[in-house]
C-alpha cells in the first residue's frame, strides 16, 4: 500500500508554506517575541482569509471539513516557521466542540471561530499530564473551581475548553465570572501559555466520555508534528550554514565531521515522518490504533527533536546561540513541545500500559 499525500493535500502545505513566507518572516516572530503580545492578530487574519482556522470545522459551520493528518500538516508548516499562532487552541477547541458540544454550543462557537474571529483556550493539561502545585479543577453544581496551569492559548480567549478533576470537559465563556488569567513565561516565546484559575464560574459541560481522550491524542499528534517542522528547518539551516562558512579556507561541510552531523541529524528525523502523518491517520480512519500512534508519535519526535535541536546548534558554533541568527527560536519550540501535554517519559508509559506491558 503506498501511503502519501493526496494531490490536495500538497497542494494546500505549498500554499500554507507561501502564505507563511510573507506574513510569518523572522523579523516578525522576533517583534512577537520581544514586545510580548499577547496574540499575532494581523497573521491570525492572514491565515483564517485562506481557511487555517476552520480546517477541522464543519462545512456546515463555514469550515474546511478535513482531517487531523491535514492539521497536522498546517502544524508542521508553523514548526518550520516558528509561527506564533492560536492554531492549536483553536483546533482543539473545535475538536472538542464537534465530539461532545450540543447544536446550541456547536452554532454560537464553530462559526466565529472557522472565520478567525474568536480564539479558544485549552486548560486540560491536569488531565493529560497529571497535576503539579495544587493545581486542578472540580466541578459542581454547573460551577468551576480551581486553577489550571499551562493552558493553551489562555491570553485572549473567548472561550475555554476545560477538563475537570475527573475527566470531564466543560465549556466556559472567557468573559465568565469568576475567572483570573496569569501569563505563564515559558522557554518558547512564540507560544503563550497561562495559568487560569476559576471561583465559581459558570461552565457548560460537553457530553461524551470519550472526548477527552481524543482531544489528548490530538493535541499529542500536533505536538509532534509542530515538532517535526521546526526540526526540519534546523537541519535546513545547519545544512546551509555550512555550505558557506568557511575555516582554514574550506567550507565546513567539506569536513568529514560535518557531514557526518548533518547526515545524522536527517536519518534520524525523516523517518519520523512517516509515524507522525500515520498517528494523524490513524486518528480519523483507524480509532483503535489513535492513541498509542499518538503516544509513540509524541515521544519519539520529542528525543529525536531534541537531539536535532542540539546538533544543529553545534553545526552553526558560537553564532548558534546568539539571538541575531534567531535559530533559539526552533530550538525553544522543540524544548516546550517536549513537555506540554505530558513528556516523553509519561507518553511511553501510557503506550506500555496500552499494550499491557505494564499496569495502569
Amino acid at each position: 500500500m503506498d501511503f502519501g499525500l493526496s494531490q490536495d493535500q500538497k497542494l494546500m502545505v505549498d500554499s500554507l508554506e507561501k502564505a507563511l513566507a510573507q506574513l510569518c518572516p523572522l523579523e516578525r516572530v522576533r517583534a512577537f517575541a520581544d514586545k510580548d503580545e499577547p496574540v499575532a492578530r494581523d497573521l491570525w487574519a492572514g491565515l483564517a482569509e485562506i481557511g487555517v482556522a476552520g480546517l477541522m470545522i464543519g462545512e456546515e459551520h463555514g469550515g474546511l471539513d478535513l482531517s487531523l493528518l491535514d492539521a497536522a500538516l498546517a502544524a508542521e508548516a508553523f514548526g518550520r516557521h516558528v509561527a506564533p499562532t492560536p492554531f492549536l487552541g483553536v483546533t482543539l477547541a473545535a475538536i472538542a466542540l464537534r465530539a461532545a458540544g450540543s447544536n446550541a454550543q456547536q452554532s454560537r462557537w464553530l462559526p466565529p471561530l472557522a472565520a478567525g474571529e474568536v480564539l479558544a483556550g485549552v486548560a486540560i493539561s491536569e488531565a493529560v499530564a497529571g497535576a503539579r502545585d495544587g493545581a486542578g479543577v472540580n466541578a459542581a453544581g454547573g460551577k468551576l473551581t480551581g486553577t489550571s496551569l499551562f493552558v493553551i492559548d489562555a491570553a485572549e480567549a473567548d472561550l475555554f475548553i476545560v477538563a475537570d478533576n475527573a475527566g470531564g470537559l466543560h465549556l466556559v465563556a472567557g468573559d465568565a465570572p469568576g475567572i483570573t488569567r496569569i501569563a505563564l513565561t515559558s522557554i518558547d516565546l512564540t507560544r503563550r501559555l497561562g495559568e487560569v484559575r476559576f471561583k465559581d464560574t459558570p461552565a457548560e459541560p460537553l457530553a461524551g466520555g470519550e472526548a477527552l481522550p481524543r482531544l489528548r491524542d490530538a493535541a499529542w499528534t500536533l505536538l509532534a508534528a509542530d515538532t517535526l517542522g521546526a526540526g526540519q528547518r534546523m537541519i535546513e539551516k545547519a545544512v546551509a550554514y555550512a555550505g558557506e562558512r568557511k575555516q582554514f579556507g574550506r567550507v565546513i561541510g567539506s569536513f568529514q565531521a560535518v557531514k557526518h552531523l548533518c547526515a545524522e541529524m536527517t536519518a534520524e528525523l525523516e523517518p519520523c515522518r512517516a509515524l507522525v502523518w500515520y498517528a494523524a491517520h490513524a486518528w480519523n480512519a483507524v480509532p483503535d490504533e489513535a492513541s498509542l500512534t499518538a503516544a509513540h508519535a509524541k515521544a519519539h519526535l520529542s528525543e529525536v527533536g531534541r537531539f536535532v535541536a542540539r546538533t544543529a546548534t553545534e553545526v552553526h558554533g558560537g553564532i548558534g546561540i546568539t539571538d541575531l541568527l534567531g535559530l533559539h527560536y526552533w530550538f525553544k519550540r522543540i524544548g516546550l513541545d517536549r513537555q506540554l501535554l505530558g513528556g516523553p517519559e509519561r507518553l511511553r508509559h501510557h503506550a506500555a500500559v496500552i499494550q499491557g506491558l505494564v499496569a495502569a
